[in-house]
C-alpha cells in the first residue's frame, strides 16, 4: 500500500462540465501541464483517504483552462458521461510525487512547506506552523499559531519571508505592523 508521501495533489474536481464526462478542476499546482498533457494521473474518490485508500489510476485525454474561473476542464478516458463525471464531485487529482517538476532558485512545493516551523526572525519567538497555502493575489500560507487553534496567513514573499530553511523544516519571517495583531 501506497503512503501520503508518495503522492501530490495536484486538484480537486469540483464539478462535472456538460454532459460528455468532462470535470471541473480547481487546481492546487501551478503546473499547467498537469491538466493539459495527456498521461496518467490519479484520483482519490470522495471520502477515500491517502494512507487508507489507494489512488485509482486514471487517463487525461485532454485539458483546457477557465481563465476567468481559474479552472481547469479536463476529461479523462475513464470518465464518458455526466452522472459517472457527478459521481466524482470531490474527488482528488493526484500525480506521483516522484513526477516533480524541477523549481528555480527561490521556488518550493507546497508539500514541503508543510509543516514548517515559523519563527519571527528578530525576536527569534516561535510563530507556529505551516498548515496550507492559500492563492489568491499572492500565495499566502495558513499558519496556525503556537499553543492556539487560530490560523492566519502570511503573504508569501521575500520581504515577509526571507528565509526558507528545509533542511531544519524552519520559516522565519519579517512581520510589518498588524500582522500578528489578533
Amino acid at each position: 500500500m501506497s503512503t501520503p508521501d508518495d503522492w501530490l495533489e495536484v486538484g480537486k474536481i469540483v464539478a462535472p462540465q456538460g454532459l460528455r464526462g468532462e470535470l471541473r478542476v480547481y487546481p492546487d499546482s501551478d503546473f499547467p501541464e498537469r491538466f493539459m498533457e495527456p498521461g496518467q494521473r490519479w484520483l482519490l474518490p470522495p471520502g477515500a483517504k491517502l494512507g487508507r485508500d489507494e489512488p485509482q489510476p486514471v487517463r487525461l485525454l485532454s485539458g483546457r483552462y477557465l481563465n476567468k474561473q481559474n479552472l481547469y476542464v479536463v476529461r479523462f478516458a475513464e470518465v464518458v458521461d455526466r452522472t459517472s463525471a457527478e459521481n466524482l464531485r470531490g474527488a482528488k487529482l493526484l500525480v506521483s510525487a516522484h513526477s516533480r517538476p524541477p523549481l528555480e532558485a527561490g521556488e518550493y512545493h507546497l508539500m514541503d512547506l508543510m509543516g514548517m516551523e515559523v519563527f519571527d526572525q528578530v525576536q527569534q519567538a516561535p510563530i507556529g506552523q505551516v498548515v496550507g497555502l492559500a492563492t489568491a493575489a499572492q500565495d499566502l500560507l495558513q499558519v496556525q499559531l503556537t499553543d492556539s487553534e487560530q490560523v492566519i496567513l502570511i503573504p508569501f514573499v521575500d520581504e515577509i519571508v526571507p528565509i526558507v530553511d528545509l533542511t531544519t523544516k524552519r520559516l522565519e519571517i519579517v512581520p510589518p505592523p498588524g500582522l500578528l495583531d489578533l
